[in-house]
This record gives C-alpha cells, sequence and structure tokens, in this order.
C-alpha cells in the first residue's frame, strides 16, 4: 500500500479514536452531574482511549473498513455505565446522559469548522488546501456528523433510544427496552 493511503488511514482513526473519546467521556460527565458517580469511579471522564476502546468497535471494525478501502471509518466505543438508582431525575436524566455523547460530537463538528474558517481567513485558502490541516478539518466533520446521526437512531442501545423511551407511553417504553438485548 502507497503511504499516503496509510497515512490518511491513521489520519482518520486519529479522528475517529478521538470523537469516540470526546463522546464517551461526555457520558461520563453527564451521569456524575446527575448524581452518578459510577463512571468516574471506573475512569471513565478521561480522553484516554485505554478507558473507552472496544476491541472490535474501535479496533478490528477500523482495520476492516481500511483493508476494504470504504472512504471514511466507523466504529464504537465501551458504552459508559450509570446507575439509574443514582440519578436525581429518573425520567430526565438518562436523556441528558443520552444526548451528551451525540451532542459533543455535533459540537467538534461546528468548533472544527469554525477553526477551518478561521484558518482559511488567517492564513488564505490556498495556504490551508496546501496543508494536511483541510484533511484533518474535513475527517473530523464527516466522521462527527456520522457519529452524531448515527447515534441518534432511536434503537437501542444507541442513544436515540433514549429519547424514544422520554417521549413514549409506559407500554412503548417497556416494548422498547425489551428490544434493548438485540440491538
Amino acid at each position: 500500500m502507497e503511504s499516503q493511503v496509510i497515512t490518511f488511514f491513521i489520519m482518520q482513526y486519529f479522528c475517529l479514536v478521538f470523537s469516540l473519546c470526546v463522546h464517551e467521556a461526555s457520558h461520563a460527565i453527564v451521569a456524575d452531574r446527575c448524581g452518578d458517580p459510577t463512571a468516574r469511579l471506573l475512569g471513565r471522564i478521561t480522553m484516554n482511549p485505554i478507558k473507552h476502546v472496544d476491541p472490535i468497535g474501535t479496533v478490528l471494525m477500523p482495520m476492516m473498513m481500511f483493508f476494504t478501502q470504504l472512504p471514511y471509518l466507523f466504529g464504537w466505543a465501551r458504552p459508559v455505565p450509570y446507575n439509574p438508582r443514582n440519578l436525581r431525575n429518573l425520567r430526565r436524566d438518562p436523556v441528558l446522559i443520552a444526548l451528551a455523547g451525540p451532542a459533543s460530537n455535533l459540537l467538534i463538528a461546528i468548533v472544527t469548522v469554525l477553526l477551518l474558517r478561521v484558518a482559511f481567513i488567517t492564513v488564505g485558502i490556498e495556504t490551508v488546501q496546501e496543508t494536511f490541516l483541510l484533511d484533518i478539518g474535513i475527517q473530523m466533520i464527516k466522521i462527527n456528523l456520522l457519529l452524531t446521526l448515527f447515534n441518534m437512531i432511536p434503537v437501542p442501545p444507541l442513544d436515540g433510544s433514549a429519547m424514544l423511551g422520554y417521549i413514549l407511553p409506559e407500554s412503548g417504553k417497556q416494548a422498547l427496552e425489551s428490544i434493548g438485548p438485540f440491538g
């Protein structure tokens, strides 16, 4: 394989792992603020990838995507645990915890767009296009928008299922929880 392809993969992988760490750490921070210290006590409020790595989702899946030469990388990290009994508001707090991850990915995409805009204004479009900065920015935006949209699908165990569970009647919520193990 060409060194350019490998360099591009490493850059994409860095963006993915960074985004997954922010996503999971955001869940942990919000859970802690809602009254549950479980994730904090497990050391999950961190950007250390070792605390968040899922062997399949963070290692195997991106490698398979690289070798099959898909144009982007996708993956997941270990979910942040929380104990609902510790939450201050059993109805609202699970939704806040679930939204924290996709919101953090959306924020990363927005900040990256703004940083690229500032770079274009300060050093010029041509200069930015000639650097690796533009490639990193574009990949960071793509990966984070993809993670945001994917995680908002209302199917367990994805974050969107917590929002759906919030608006469903109790019978619908129970049906949603019953399919959780199969997600």
